[in-house]
Order: structure tokens, then C-alpha cells, then sequence
């Protein structure tokens, strides 16, 4: 069976993957439909732009920009090794997406290396928390602006962890973060543009959260992360990752790109916890980031 040009291109244009395409100097000449999707950016944002220009901003999870001298792409096109790894990528909404990406070099008919095909996949729990945006918008639980859980909810889910635990004793922990400078950032540019980075900070949270982990929203700036079956290590390096790519996603305004930090209090429920012990220990942790400094997590 043989596939005409046609054929080959409608395949890759449909593929569920992201797929885009590079030359020696990194430039991008093909983005199909799926990398449109996955990270908000049309093909005619991305197509002539150059890997360095810096437009996805990968990130590794450790806070490492990578599209300047780590990219694998760059690596496997000096190589020709495909390589596998997973990165952080900029969405055009501001927020952070986790991607598995496949690097592979394209040669001509000589053997030489011309270009570079890397293939991405979303890896975010994007598509289990619209069942749980769902289910929250129909009893009332959901926060109409983050797309979020509630306070409501999250107290409802804290007092099930609190029994759970008692039953199974299954450990669970909280983060508690608050957005640093909040109130100035709203001052200098208006309640408007506060909103769209409290969505951003939402949506980094929703898609690189855990099946079984609960983000939500407080109130005001604060968000709280209930998460599931952790060590106080695991605990530490889940925080963490989230600081880290909040810190790393921006909006773009009028030109310029906005970004903010979080502070945050992350702690194991204990015996004897309460929820008011249990978010009120979180609370001042996070209080203890602030006065550090700003940007970081305290544990305890």
C-alpha cells in the first residue's frame, strides 16, 4: 500500500500528538493541530520563529529553563540519539503543562543531520478534574472564577481525610500557598489582570496535580493542596515543583510579561489534628515563608 503526500500530511496534521518541526537552526517550519490545542499557541504564532526566541519556555521540574542551552531537541540534532524527557511547557494562557516529549533528528538522503521532529504529549490530569469541575458545579462547590474547589468543598474533603485516616490510617498532607505581593500587582495593573494570574496559578495547579490530589481555592490569593499517600519528603518535592512553576509561568500584557511567586506552608496531619490545628499550623509555615523571604517553602 503506498500514501501519496496528501495522505501523510493529513495524518500528521490530525495526530492526537503535539508534532513540530526544526531546521539546523532551530527554526520552527511545521506545528500541527494537536500542538495548537495542547499549548494555546496557533501554528502562525510559532511557524518562523526560532526554539531561542524562547516562546514555549521549557522547563525541567527542577526550574531549569531549557530552551537556550539544555534543550534535547538541540542535543539529539548535534547526535542524532532521539531522546525522552519530560518538560514544563509555556501554555499561551500562562500556566504550566507537563508534556512527554520524543526528540528525533531528520536527515537527508546523504545521512546528514538537516532538522529536528519533536513529538509531545499532555501528561496533565486535564481531563479527569473536567469530571470533577462537573460534578463540583452541580453542588454548588466549585469557584466560579479558578474553576477550582471551593473553601466549602475543601473542608468537606479535609473532614473525609480526617475520618479516612482514623479508618485506614492513610497519611495525607496540606500545602498552603498565598500569592506574594498580591495586593501591589492588583494596585499597579487592576483587578483584571489579578484575576487572569489568579486563573493562571489555578490552571498550573489543576494540570500538574496528581489523580488523587485536591487543589482549591481558599479565598483572596490563598490556595490550599490537599495531597494523598505523601511522606513528608514527598510532601517537600511536590510543594516545591508547584513554586517552581508558578514562579516560571507569566502572562503576557500589553507587551510585557507578568509573573508572580507564591509562598508556601506544607505540613503532614499529625495525631491529634483537628482541622482548625491542621490549617492553622499550614497557615503559619506559610507566614514563616514570608518572612524568609518570599518565594519558598516552609515544612514542618
Amino acid at each position: 500500500m503506498k500514501f501519496n503526500k496528501q495522505s501523510y500530511q493529513r495524518i500528521i496534521a490530525t495526530l492526537h500528538d503535539g508534532l513540530y518541526f526544526v531546521d539546523r537552526d532551530r527554526q520552527i517550519s511545521y506545528w500541527n493541530r494537536s500542538a495548537e490545542k495542547i499549548s494555546g499557541f496557533m501554528a502562525d504564532e510559532v511557524v518562523g520563529r526560532h526554539c531561542s526566541d524562547n516562546i514555549l519556555t521549557h522547563m525541567d521540574g527542577e526550574g531549569n529553563c531549557l530552551c537556550l542551552d539544555r534543550c534535547p531537541l538541540a542535543f539529539t540534532m548535534e547526535d542524532g540519539q532521539p531522546r525522552e524527557a519530560v518538560v514544563y511547557m509555556h501554555h499561551r494562557d500562562g500556566h504550566r503543562v507537563p508534556v512527554s516529549v520524543r526528540t528525533s533528528a531528520l536527515t537527508d538522503e546523504n545521512g546528514v543531520i538537516v532538522g529536528g521532529v519533536e513529538l509531545f504529549t499532555d501528561i496533565s490530569g486535564l481531563g479527569a478534574n473536567e469530571l470533577r469541575v462537573q460534578e463540583l458545579e452541580k453542588l454548588a462547590l466549585l469557584d466560579n472564577l479558578t474553576r477550582l474547589a471551593n473553601r466549602h468543598y475543601l473542608e468537606r474533603e479535609l473532614q473525609s481525610h480526617f475520618e479516612e485516616k482514623k479508618r485506614l490510617a492513610a497519611s495525607f498532607g496540606v500545602l498552603f500557598m498565598d500569592i506574594d505581593w498580591f495586593k501591589k500587582f492588583n494596585d499597579t495593573y487592576g483587578h483584571d489582570v489579578g484575576d487572569e494570574v489568579l486563573k493562571f496559578v489555578a490552571n498550573t495547579l489543576i494540570t500538574n496535580s496528581r489523580p488523587f490530589d485536591l487543589y482549591g481555592r481558599w479565598g483572596g490569593e490563598e490556595f490550599i493542596g490537599i495531597i494523598r499517600n505523601c511522606t513528608t519528603a514527598e510532601l517537600e518535592v511536590i510543594g516545591n515543583r508547584v513554586r517552581l512553576l508558578i514562579e516560571h509561568a507569566y502572562l503576557i500584557h500589553q507587551g510585557q510579561e507578568l509573573r508572580v511567586t507564591v509562598s508556601m506552608g506544607a505540613t503532614l496531619f499529625r495525631d491529634g489534628d483537628n482541622m482548625e490545628t491542621l490549617i492553622k499550623r499550614a497557615d503559619t509555615l506559610m507566614y514563616e515563608s514570608k518572612r524568609e523571604g518570599r518565594n519558598r517553602l516552609t515544612i514542618r
